[in-house]
C-alpha cells in the first residue's frame, strides 16, 4: 500500500511594517511632519471662532471692550442670566420639538416614498426624480407670504406644529432622494431571499433593507435636524410670540438697536450647539456600523 505523503503547512511570511510614514531609524518621514502640521494648523484654524465664542461669553460686562485674550475673571454667571432675563429655555425647547419632530415626519415619509422609487420601475419615475430635485430650487424666503396667509386663515401661528409641517416640507426632498440612491444600491436577491424564508415585504424592509441602508437614513437625520435646528427666518415670520419662538430667534433678541448684550449672545450660542455636538457624537458610531453592517453572501 503506497504511503500518502502530507504537503508542508503554508506558512504565510509575517506582515512587514509600513515604511512609508517612518524611516529605518524610526523617525517620522518629513512628508508626514509636514501633513501633520498642516492638519493642525487647519483644525485651529476652524476651532479659534469656537474659542472665542466660549471666551466672550464668560467675559465680565465691564471687560467686553478690552482688547485681551482672555477675561481678568470668569463670569460664569452669564450663563444663569442668560437663562433668567431671557425665553431661552422656552425657546430651547421649541426648537428641540420642531428639530426633533420635522426629522421624524421626513423619515416616516420618505422611506416609503424612497423604497417604492428605488423598487417599482414604473412610468414617469425619473420625472418624479426630477421634480423632487427641482424642489431645492425654492428657498422658503420666496414663499414667506404665501405661507403667513395660509397659516393664518388656519389660525395656526404661533404654533409648534407649524413650524415643524414647513421645515418638514422642504427637507423632504433631499431626504428622498438620498434615500432612494441608498436603497436603490443594496440588491434585491437579498429581499427576495428573506421572503423565500418567510418574510413578507415589510419584514423583508424593516430587517434587511434598512440595516443595509443605514448610512443613508442617518445623512438624511442629521441634514434635516440641523437644517431645522438652524432654520430662522421662517421661526421668525410664522412665530411672533417670544415664548413660541425658536432658538435662532431667541438669541436674535439679545441684539438691540442701540446695545448688544454680547456676553449673553455667546453664552446662548454656546448652549445652542451643545445638543448638536451631542448629536454627532452619538451617531457616529452608528454611520461606521452602518457602513459594515451586512454583506451579500
Amino acid at each position: 500500500m503506497a504511503q500518502q505523503t502530507l504537503a508542508p503547512a503554508v506558512t504565510r511570511p509575517p506582515a512587514r511594517p509600513r515604511t512609508d510614514t517612518v524611516r529605518p531609524g524610526g523617525s517620522l518621514r518629513p512628508r508626514t511632519v509636514v501633513a501633520a502640521a498642516t492638519a493642525w494648523m487647519i483644525a485651529v484654524v476652524f476651532l479659534l471662532p469656537y474659542a472665542e465664542m466660549v471666551i466672550t461669553a464668560l467675559r465680565p460686562a465691564g471687560e467686553l471692550r478690552d482688547a485681551t485674550y482672555l477675561p481678568g475673571e470668569f463670569a460664569w454667571s452669564n450663563f444663569v442670566g442668560v437663562w433668567r432675563e431671557s425665553n431661552l429655555g422656552a425657546n430651547l425647547r421649541v426648537t428641540l420639538l420642531v428639530a426633533g419632530g420635522s426629522t421624524l415626519l421626513v423619515l416616516l415619509v420618505a422611506l416609503p416614498a424612497a423604497y417604492y422609487t428605488a423598487r417599482t420601475k414604473y412610468r414617469g419615475r425619473k420625472l418624479f426624480l426630477l421634480l423632487v430635485l427641482v424642489t431645492q430650487m425654492f428657498q422658503p424666503t420666496s414663499l414667506l407670504v404665501g405661507l403667513y396667509r395660509e397659516f393664518y386663515q388656519l389660525d395656526m401661528l404661533n404654533s409648534v406644529w407649524t413650524l415643524i409641517l414647513c421645515n418638514a416640507a422642504f427637507n423632504l426632498a433631499f431626504a428622498i432622494w438620498i434615500l432612494t440612491a441608498y436603497i436603490g444600491s443594496i440588491p434585491v436577491a437579498l429581499e427576495e431571499s428573506a421572503m423565500i424564508d418567510g418574510l413578507g415585504r415589510m419584514g423583508a424592509l424593516v430587517r434587511v433593507t434598512l440595516p443595509l441602508a443605514l448610512p443613508g437614513v442617518v445623512t438624511a437625520m442629521i441634514f434635516t435636524f440641523i437644517a431645522a435646528w438652524n432654520e430662522f427666518v421662517m421661526g421668525l415670520t410664522l412665530s411672533t410670540i417670544p415664548e413660541s419662538q425658536p432658538l435662532t430667534v431667541g438669541i436674535n433678541s439679545f441684539i438691540g438697536n442701540y446695545t448688544v448684550q454680547w456676553n449673553y449672545l455667546f453664552a446662548g450660542s454656546v448652549i445652542a450647539i451643545v445638543p448638536v455636538v451631542v448629536l454627532f457624537a452619538f451617531i457616529e458610531r452608528k454611520v461606521v456600523s452602518g457602513l459594515t453592517a451586512g454583506s451579500v453572501k
